[in-house]
């Protein structure tokens, strides 16, 4: 989720930022993250003061807690608290209480990526799993009643929705800038998202839930597995294995009292990390268990 360096001119502060919105695609580019908020901006403006109050709330709580400087300014306890305050401000209607709440559950998601990192992030990295979890506490709380929503059936749109729905967006427009985004950070990782919004797609209208694949609703984790090891230069066969756990994920996880989230784009990648763990115990203890 760390990768290039990326020399600009903004002050501090702006371009940790603007590394934490492009963090949400596991890449650190300032560009990549302008383009995002922009996503949120033009097509989903009553999200983005939640989305800017979430990421400022985890970055600044690890400020205030004195994590490493240099992890701040790439964004990484920023990332979580950017999907925190886009989900409380889609499912939570505006009150005196949502800007407190967004505060508190950012800077909560600042603390347990920290203490992830700390304590086992070398076999399981914590991707977006504490968004994962604070979302599914503010959910089980929140009755929300999604209207029908008529969408046009074409593949262009359906690609476009399943990079858009990583930030909660529904709008073919959100994911195009995302896209236009992931092409200046990383041109090969976005080759694979979009591969993986296809193949989400596809699924779907394969199971028979068209409105779901025009959605890009079975497109987003995909994509997400997709940039989590492309990104890193991985094999293609890990890549495609990553998307193929994550759609084999999802309507298990689908089945849970609560919306899914990321959480089949978080297990598909952990399940990796674990079977090459067990492989390199394998090979540094042979014949014996490895603890």
């Amino acid at each position: 989720m760390y990768t290039k360096n990326f020399v600009n001119p903004c002050p501090d502060w702006a371009t940790a930022l603007l590394n934490g919105f492009s963090q949400v695609l596991l890449l650190r580019n300032p560009l990549c993250g302008l383009c995002c908020l922009l996503a949120i901006l033009l097509t989903a403006p009553a999200l983005l003061g939640g989305a800017l109050l979430g990421a400022l709330a985890g970055l600044l709580t690890a400020q205030a807690r004195g994590y490493d400087r240099a992890d701040r300014q790439a964004g990484l306890y920023s990332y979580n608290g950017v999907l925190i305050g886009l989900l409380i401000s889609a499912v939570l209607p505006w009150s005196i209480i949502q800007p407190p709440l967004v505060i508190a559950a950012a800077g909560l998601s600042s603390i347990i990526t920290h203490q992830w990192r700390k304590r086992g992030g070398k076999l399981l990295v914590a991707y977006t799993a504490p968004f994962v979890l604070l979302g599914w506490g503010t959910l089980l709380f929140v009755q929300t009643a999604s209207a029908p929503v008529v969408v046009e059936a074409d593949l262009a749109s359906a690609l476009a929705r399943g990079v858009g729905q990583i930030f909660l967006l529904d709008q073919p427009l959100a994911g195009l800038l995302i896209i236009v985004g992931l092409l200046i950070a990383n041109p090969y990782a976005c080759l694979w998202a979009v591969i993986g919004s296809a193949a989400g797609a596809g699924l779907a209208l394969l199971v028979g839930d068209a409105q779901s694949a025009w959605m890009g609703l079975y497109g987003f984790n995909a994509a997400l597995a997709a940039l989590a090891f492309s990104r890193q230069g991985e094999k293609p066969w890990v890549t495609l294995l990553a998307i193929g756990l994550a759609l084999a994920l999802q309507p298990l996880l689908s089945r849970l009292p609560v919306p899914a989230l990321t959480a089949p784009f978080v297990a598909a990648c952990w399940l990796i990390h674990f079977g090459r763990h067990l492989k390199l115990g394998k090979r540094q203890t042979p014949g014996r268990l490895h603890s």
